[in-house]
């Protein structure tokens, strides 16, 4: 169901009722005075003529109290609006930003590679960043336009209707042409936003990826890439502009070509006494006042076009789906013991016909570890995936103690599901902040003990600060092997009842392997454990060793067996040894 834009927009303002009124009653204050201050000087210059010197010093002191009693009203207001006006605004975007990380987090892998992370981040930051000053300039501007019109247009046609007909007929051709331009410039203001969009992509690639792009030394390479996605956005923005500064370069054209007429006009009827000089000073002063708002709709029109530019792309991201859901009544997974069956699985991606993985029966018991062998490309690493629920199967049902994993509530289910992976992820942030990831409320004496298990303790107390070294973006400060130990120490801390090693120890050389060899061991002492090993060495001592092939599961025993049956793994070790 389609989320409708404007009402999920006025939604954002509920929590914010009293800021929003009260920016809105000072617009009305503003707007009010604004008309009534030229009132004061109309009333000064109809007068003061008419009246002896005295009385006239005390009514133009009077009037002078007066106007200055409503200039500080309007500094207040002015302040409020400022303040108070930009405070709401920027809650309400921070509500946005945080409903749409928290909408990110509830999305499956299977969106995360689909889509670009710089294209994320752009919806995250960029497409919200003008919404801030829309937010709240929108609603105050409009509330002073409309009062500024209306009265001026009440005033102005009991001055003189014939004048005010001419201001409305003007002023109509405004409205309309700007009308008439606002879909071209959305549409241009949305091409914008997706081509600042492409450059974050270019972006997060490049520093992402800065080691690869120095080792290939293809520097100029990257910077052309850049160079490109700049230009591109160059013409965008060009395109957009030349629409905007049509507009802007008509209605200033219009406020220059407005002030002259009416004193022309004027003029022509105070010489055949049909308007007073102070009612042609007054229509002149309200003209300009008359004039104002199409100045705010000016600044407010730009910053509206690329606020619901990003507005748009928010409720397109908003609009995604999450493709795994827990029920209605999901069960919490508790006191687990490991056993994890497989009835005839398969699997295969989205928009896709071939299947992964297809008629998997599999029976792993308790505190077994098994290893999962077999070439590249055959699903290995699916099958780890579809236990913690980051994809679901697309056939047949993944059990544990006998309770089908859809069934139970995924944070329950994963928090007894640990995983050692080949690509590790660390924080930017200190050792201690990234060993607690896997218990955040682990106390100092749990996360030394967890770093002594996986032989992390050592090398971590040699760091200059020990626990409180800070180690880079993504760990950049470490060594492979030191990276895999940090890792290692997190699920430690976590204690699951299943172990998932996907390949944890490949991209190793021998002596931080030894040591890791030694911490997983350790680590998968009894949990039910499942390994993914591309070197056949590490899976020599599993209880059962399961042989995975496009056709399925082909072969299952310990080392032993499997190499004297001289079949599928038989032939895998042999072509590493």
């Amino acid at each position: 169901m389609k989320i409708k834009k404007w009402h999920k927009l006025v939604s954002y303002y509920k929590p914010y009722k009293f800021l929003f009124f009260l920016d809105i009653f000072c617009s009305i204050l503003i707007a009010v005075i604004s008309v009534i201050i030229p009132l004061i000087i109309k009333f000064l210059t109809n007068k003061v003529m008419s009246w002896e010197k005295n009385k006239a010093l005390k009514m133009a002191l009077i009037c002078l109290v007066i106007v200055i009693v409503l200039v500080l009203i309007l500094y207040l207001c002015n302040f409020i609006m400022t303040y108070y006006g930009h405070l709401l605004g920027t809650k309400m975007e921070k509500d946005m930003r945080d409903e749409l990380f928290e909408h990110f987090q509830k999305l499956s892998l299977n969106f995360y590679e689909n889509k670009k992370i710089g294209e994320l981040m752009s919806r995250i930051v960029v497409d919200l960043e003008n919404l801030n000053e829309f937010l709240h300039h929108f609603p105050e501007e409009m509330i002073v336009i409309i009062i500024r019109l209306v009265l001026v247009f009440i005033i102005l046609f009991t001055i003189k209707p014939f004048l005010m007909f001419i201001a409305l007929i003007i002023t109509s051709f405004t409205i309309f042409y700007v009308i008439f331009l606002t879909p071209k410039i959305n549409k241009l203001a949305k091409d914008n936003k997706k081509k600042i969009s492409e450059i974050n992509n270019q972006l997060n690639d490049s520093l992402s990826g800065v080691q690869v792009v120095k080792s290939f030394t293809n520097e100029e390479l990257e910077i052309k890439k850049f160079k490109n996605s700049s230009m591109i956005f160059v013409e965008s923005r060009k395109r957009y502009l030349k629409q905007v500064g049509i507009l802007f370069a008509y209605m200033n054209s219009f406020i220059i070509f407005l002030v002259p007429i009416f004193a022309i006009l004027g003029i022509y009827l105070v010489i055949n006494d049909l308007m007073s000089i102070s009612d042609v000073i007054t229509f002149i002063l309200y003209s300009d006042i008359l004039i104002t708002p199409f100045f705010s709709i000016l600044g407010i029109y730009e910053i509206m076009n690329h606020a619901m530019a990003g507005f748009s792309r928010f409720i397109e991201a908003l609009e995604v789906k999450p493709d795994i859901l827990d029920k209605n009544h999901a069960k919490i997974l508790q006191k687990v013991n490991g056993d994890i069956t497989f009835k005839n699985v398969g699997f295969k991606y989205e928009n896709s016909s071939k299947n992964v993985l297809k008629n998997i029966n599999l029976e792993i018991r308790s505190k077994e570890y098994v290893a999962l062998v077999g070439p590249s490309g055959v699903g290995k690493s699916t099958i780890c995936n579809l236990i913690p629920r980051f994809y679901d199967a697309t056939q047949g049902e993944i059990l544990i103690d006998g309770i089908n994993i859809k069934d139970v509530t995924q944070k329950s289910l994963r928090e007894n599901i640990g995983m050692v992976q080949q690509d590790i992820y660390l924080f930017a942030g200190t050792v201690k902040e990234n060993i607690v990831y896997g218990k955040l409320n682990a106390s100092e004496e749990e996360i030394i003990k967890a770093a002594k298990a996986a032989y992390a303790h050592d090398f971590i107390m040699k760091f200059p600060k020990g626990y409180d070294t800070y180690i880079g973006q993504r760990g950049i400060k470490l060594s492979g092997g030191q990276k895999q130990r940090l890792s290692i120490t997190r699920v430690f801390l976590k204690n699951p009842k299943i172990l998932i090693l996907d390949e944890a120890t490949s991209a190793l050389d021998n002596e931080s392997e030894r040591f890791i060899q030694k911490s997983l061991e350790t680590l998968s002492q009894k949990r039910t454990t499942l390994v993914i090993a591309h070197r056949l060495s590490t899976v020599r001592m599993a209880k059962r060793i399961i042989v995975l092939t496009e056709e399925g599961i082909v072969e299952q025993g310990i080392h032993d067996t499997l190499l004297k049956k001289q079949g599928v793994y038989a032939r895998l070790y042999n072509m590493q040894f």
